[in-house]
């Protein structure tokens, strides 16, 4: 076995291991569009915090990416001032160090790579020997590098853009500026892209113009603008089409006709987030666009009027999670509610099966007609949800409350979209207070009913498939304070409510009387009920958990260690773990049977929701000002995990959260885990026995009837040899000579009896050692070595008639009675005194020293074994009272 060695300093999780994050798929990088020419596909590169995204999925690096580009063969990502170059999408092998300053533009330019920092420092970089070509310092007051590109056919140029709006041509072979364009007064340069024409250039600017300029004549043929802000991205449609897409900060894309020289069509609110980066694909009506709103869409122009409908995209939460649970029992989907007011389902299998279950709404058909931006009658961030699937093929299966909102509302996970009912209390229909809204929620096992709790203390009972009120707990209220958890057990007989005055209160389900009622020692702030066990894991507002057996209704657990508001609760698929997250950082695991502190984990941001997989091989987490949800896999279902208690001053270090790599295997510190070997002896008193296989003592008493059993009726008879000439009579006819017959009895034994002249065997010295110095740890290893019938010979070479001695029997006996004392190998001495006992009765009845020495061990054999058989009496009886008894 193994465990986590006792010091107060501690490392990871010995528990849980980070397995992969999910929902995340963009940040405010722009993406890199690249072209396979063997696999003959386009590949889409985006970053996604630590890693890039190609779908295939990058290694991850130290810290987030700052930078990103690609050519046909590598993909270039930078942090800080590093620079990686990857291989087919994961592996790392090139690095290029040597900038001062944090990387911000990269430019591929075929055997090497140009990097730009924000000191101004341009660097040529070789590709393959990762060694400077060429540097180039700016003046930041003069020209401060903001856009970099590599106009087409021009050999060894790359064109510069500014925040000061000028441009410069460079040719970094001769390390020579060729040209420098003055700009138009209208703000700096924010992108370059290439026109589908040689020589001209499209360049966007802060004001929100757009110059389409002729580099070669130095003469701008075009100019456009945007209302919308700075141009954050530029592309142009290769398929015959003359059209170019500009991106906003606001999320709008414009169309602009090149012919024509107007504005075709507007895509208003394709990203809730400025447009990152868009592209059009090489020779087909595709774009793909993506932004900070951690979202990828594929937009396709096969319609009318020019304009681009949504063909399919990849997407997260564009604002953090504020609660995450497991939807179903096969442990493959996290419901995850956010404060962009979204409910998603995320798969833990693959991301094809992924769900968007939309924005809330009061009124669909009014939010459809007015579009996001201006819709006011969407719903606040859904802070609570529960969902059962029992009956989600029929109804609505999924019941949320909304930050301060008093209407809750039903989720259909079928259809994914809002469900048919808004429950709300009818004595606050007409009026509507402004501090009254629901506060949590649950659903019974059935799916039939959903109870609700309000902040101003009343428990209303809904039913899920009509939207009807059954019911309200306690005359008016109940409780006088706002109610903080609510849950009804697995079979609809309890309704457990707890109120923020210290309260928690047992109800029948459908009479709704109150039951029981008991004063918690501090405010709750959360409860969980496991429906299986029946423990309900209670959090209180002093950083402390109580755990209920609702059976007893007594509190058989609590546990304090948190040093800040307890966020979240999850128990494990079997109701032995309470998991707690909090707002110090600490994720901790609660063993519930000893009642101990387990495991415990230190994350750099707080974990705002957990939820552990209903088939036990996951926890996923979501965290303060993080959009993904993060799977730690359960090192117990495939490792040898201890489950020793943490002492009391054990401090966790920070484990990084996982990456959108899953990892391939879990990591041990060896300095946390060190050999566990069981003592000898748990305890002095306790008789404990020896771990020899019975085959060693069992059978000593039945040795000569084995033998006997075992000898062969005759010896085994040797072949006779053929002579090599054949012996014949003499004769004139020619006769073979018969064998001759040996005679039996004629053969004498070839063993030899010793007798007197036999050596003394190291048992026999090591028991003649021991009656001067008192050990007998010695030849007692030297007989559990041996086997049975090696045992049977050293023993009766103990006599004197055998080559023994009256002192070495009286040795043996002590030994016996040293075995007995320390209550060790106590079937060994059974068995070993038995044997002698049985060879040797004759001598030891007429020798008083034997005698004497026999009565002591008679006398400690009695004591032991009359107190065992007590202890075996009362355990047979209280086992025999509790099969017959009628409990």
């Amino acid at each position: 076995a193994q465990t986590r060695s006792a010091v107060g300093g501690g490392s990871g999780s010995a528990l849980f291991s980070g397995f992969r994050a999910l929902g995340l798929y963009s940040n405010h990088l722009p993406h890199v569009l690249r072209y396979h020419q063997r696999h003959r596909e386009f590949y889409l590169v985006t970053a996604a915090g630590r890693s890039f995204h190609t779908y295939n999925v990058s290694n991850a690096l130290l810290q987030d990416i700052t930078c990103l580009a690609a050519d046909r063969m590598l993909v270039f990502a930078s942090y800080g001032n590093l620079l990686h170059a990857f291989a087919r999408n994961k592996e790392v092998v090139h690095i290029y160090d040597g900038h001062k300053g944090e990387i911000h533009l990269l430019q591929p330019f075929g055997d090497h790579i140009i990097s730009v920092d924000i000191d101004n420092v341009l660097i040529v970089w070789d590709v393959q020997s990762e060694e400077e070509y060429l540097q180039l310092n700016f003046d930041r007051a003069v020209f401060a590098v903001s856009a970099i590109m590599h106009p087409s056919t021009y050999l060894n140029k790359i064109l510069l853009g500014s925040e000061q709006g000028s441009l410069q041509l460079w040719n970094v072979k001769s390390n020579k500026l060729l040209y420098s364009f003055p700009g138009w007064g209208l703000g700096g340069v924010t992108t370059l892209e290439q026109v589908s024409a040689i020589d001209v250039v499209a360049i966007g600017l802060v004001s929100g113009h757009i110059i389409v300029h002729n580099i070669k004549f130095d003469e701008t043929l075009m100019k456009f603008q945007q209302d919308w802000g700075p141009i954050t991205a530029i592309s142009f449609r290769t398929d015959g089409h003359p059209v170019m897409a500009a991106g906003s900060p606001i999320g709008h894309i414009a169309l602009w006709d090149l012919e024509e020289k107007k504005l075709t069509s507007q895509m208003r609110n394709a990203h809730s987030t400025a447009i990152a980066g868009l592209s059009f694909v090489q020779g087909e009506p595709l774009l793909v666009t993506n932004g900070a709103d951690n979202a990828i869409k594929i937009w396709i122009f096969d319609g009318p009027g020019g304009s681009g409908r949504l063909l399919r995209c990849r997407m997260g939460h564009s604002a953090p999670p504020t609660k995450i649970r497991y939807h179903g029992q096969n442990g493959q989907q996290i419901l995850s509610a956010g404060q962009d007011g979204t409910l998603q389902s995320f798969s833990t299998v693959h991301e094809r099966f992924n769900k968007s279950l939309g924005h809330g709404s009061i009124n669909k058909k009014k939010s459809k007609r007015k579009g996001l931006q201006y819709d006011t009658m969407a719903l606040p961030p859904i802070t609570a949800f529960a969902t059962e699937i029992a009956r989600q093929n029929d109804w609505d299966g999924i019941i949320a409350c909304h930050q301060g909102y008093i209407t809750c509302t039903t989720w259909n996970y079928q259809k994914t979209s809002m469900g048919a009912h808004k429950l709300k209390p009818k004595a606050f229909s007409k009026n509507k207070p402004l501090d009254v809204y629901a506060t949590v929620i649950d659903i019974t096992t059935c799916g039939n009913f959903a109870v609700i709790g309000l902040s101003t203390g009343h428990v209303d009972l809904y039913n899920m498939q009509s939207g009807i009120h059954r019911g309200r707990y306690g005359k008016e209220k109940a409780h006088e304070g706002a109610i903080r958890g609510v849950a009804v057990d697995g079979l609809n007989q309890l309704t457990i409510t707890a109120g923020s005055e210290g309260l928690i209160k047992f109800w029948k389900f459908k009479t709704m009387d109150l039951v029981y009622s008991a004063n918690l020692s501090s405010s709750p702030s959360a409860m969980l009920l496991h429906r299986d066990s029946g423990i309900l894991g209670i959090a209180s507002d002093d950083f402390g958990i109580s755990v209920l057996d609702i059976e007893t209704r007594r509190i058989v657990r609590k546990f304090s260690g948190h040093h800040s508001q307890i966020n979240d609760m999850t128990f494990s698929s079997d109701g032995r773990w309470l998991i707690t997250a909090s707002m110090d950082c600490t994720v901790k695991t609660w063993d519930l049977p000893s009642g101990c502190l387990i495991d415990c984990f230190l994350l750099d941001s707080a974990a705002i929701s957990i939820s552990m997989s209903p088939t036990g091989d996951f926890l996923a987490s979501s965290h303060v000002d993080d959009l993904g949800i993060y799977l730690w896999s359960n090192c117990s279902l495939y490792s040898l995990v201890s489950l020793r208690p943490l002492p009391a001053d054990y401090e966790p270090s920070v484990i990084m959260l996982p990456g959108t790599c899953p990892t391939q295997g879990h990591e041990e510190t060896s300095d946390e885990m060190i050999d566990y070997s069981s003592p000898e002896q748990l305890e002095g008193q306790l008789v404990t026995l020896s771990s020899l296989s019975e085959s060693r003592w069992k059978n000593l008493l039945n040795l000569d009837v084995i033998k006997k059993r075992n000898k062969p009726r005759e010896p085994p008879k040797v072949p006779k040899s053929a002579p090599f000439f054949i012996p014949t009579v003499p004769g004139l006819i020619p006769r073979y000579a018969a064998a001759k017959e040996e005679n039996d009895d004629e053969q004498q034994s070839k063993v030899v009896n010793l007798g007197v002249l036999a050596q003394k065997s190291d048992f026999y010295i090591q028991l003649e050692e021991a009656l001067s110095s008192n050990e007998y740890k010695s030849p007692l290893n030297i007989l559990k070595e041996m086997g049975p019938a090696s045992i049977e010979i050293e023993l009766r070479g103990l006599a004197p008639d055998a080559g023994g001695s009256v002192e070495v029997m009286k040795s043996f006996l002590r030994l016996i009675g040293t075995m007995l004392n320390t209550k060790r190998d106590f079937e060994l001495a059974q068995a070993y005194l038995a044997l002698f006992l049985k060879l040797h009765l004759k001598i030891l009845s007429s020798e008083p020293v034997l005698l004497e020495e026999i009565a002591k061990v008679s006398t400690q054999l009695e004591e032991t074994w009359i107190h065992l058989q007590t202890l075996f009496n009362q355990s047979l009886c209280v086992l025999n009272y509790m099969k017959s008894a009628l409990l």
